[in-house]
């Protein structure tokens, strides 16, 4: 089964703990909230277009102040753990914070 990006936990075999979990796309989304923010980078890359293009406007608009916000987003997604991050951006789809 393809799992696009993302393990499955209900997929693990039930004798191995959840510490083995790995997200595919925490790390780079948080980097790239950090690191490249001000374009919506971390938003186009988790699949979220129409909040990136929203994004790049908040950041012309405001003249790079709205560029904390990503740099927020970033910090929060590599402080959750790999599954919490999973179930909630890319399983649940949540857009912002």
């Amino acid at each position: 089964m393809e799992t696009y990006g993302y393990n499955d936990p209900e997929s693990q075999n039930q004798n191995f703990s959840n510490r083995n979990y790995r997200s595919e796309k925490k790390l780079a989304a948080g980097l790239l909230g950090i690191l490249l923010g001000t374009f919506g980078a971390n938003k186009f890359y988790m699949g979220y277009i129409n909040e990136g293009i929203i994004q790049i406007v908040l950041n012309i608009v405001t003249c790079g102040i709205a560029t904390v916000i990503p740099f927020i987003e970033g910090i929060i997604y590599l402080t959750l753990s790999a599954e919490k991050f999973d179930r909630t951006y890319i399983q649940g789809r949540k857009t912002w914070f």
